[in-house]
């Protein structure tokens, strides 16, 4: 039997190309979301290609900690974890209203959705990680180095999460790191923002003229989270095509 995953935000886009990914290499995973019929489809399609019972679901609102401790608990139930791939979230709120209440909502939502899920998944998952061995990384973005403020602000925040993690978890040979994905298609992520237009122009940002897709940042995950990456911690891995150099 292979390892235990827990992917949060699994039932689309790129958590349910890691979930995939991780159920391709014969691997038991648990994607967790806010919508059960969106995880319970995304499940039956995976065991459907992958082997009966490999993937398994619960449903959850990772940024209330009430909710997340069930979810740790009924995962935990069925034995250890080890690895665990914090993707739960999103641009949640990319306008408001100009006043101070309405910009002070935008960034309440966005830290609920983009911080507190990874944070509190993590930590409630932690006394049943992998030791030694166990493996953490947290969907990151290219928002965390150029904007927009409180999207890009919610992800430099799991940025220096991540960093403190690899110093806290490195003497118990566990590991910490994100992924910082730029423009990746076939995702809910933009919505209606997603417009031909607005497409074209992340894409012309790039320096190798096509979108990034879930399948590639799923095979980053699937490094980051393997036992030949045991040397690899504390780091952000910029997937983004050139549209942001590394640094």
């Amino acid at each position: 039997m292979g390892r235990r995953i827990v992917v949060s935000g699994g039932g689309t886009g790129i958590g349910l190309a890691t979930a995939e990914t991780f159920a391709a290499d014969g691997d038991r995973v648990v994607i967790l979301g806010r919508r059960a019929d969106v995880l319970r489809a995304a499940a039956d399609k995976l065991n459907a290609a992958h082997g009966t019972g490999l993937v398994t679901w619960a449903d959850a609102d990772l940024s209330d900690p009430a909710q997340t401790r069930r979810a740790a608990e009924t995962i935990a139930a069925d034995g250890a974890v080890d690895v665990v791939v914090t993707n739960a979230g999103g641009n949640v709120a990319a306008t408001h209203d100009g006043t101070l209440e309405g910009i002070a909502d935008q960034y309440r939502r966005n830290f609920a959705a983009n911080v507190l899920t990874a944070v509190l998944l993590t930590e409630a998952l932690l006394p049943h990680l992998t030791r030694p061995g166990g493996r953490i990384v947290h969907l990151s973005s290219v928002a965390a180095l150029r904007g927009p403020g409180s999207y890009g602000g919610t992800k430099a925040a799991l940025h220096a999460y991540t960093f403190e993690l690899a110093k806290r978890l490195g003497p118990e040979g566990v590991t910490a790191n994100a992924v910082a994905p730029g423009y990746v298609e076939d995702t809910e992520f933009f919505g209606e923002r997603g417009t031909p237009e607005f497409i074209a122009q992340q894409i012309g940002q790039t320096l190798t003229g096509q979108p990034g897709t879930p399948g590639e940042i799923a095979a980053a995950i699937r490094y980051l989270a393997s036992p030949e990456a045991a040397y690899v911690t504390g780091q952000v891995l910029h997937i983004n095509g050139g549209a942001q150099l590394g640094r």
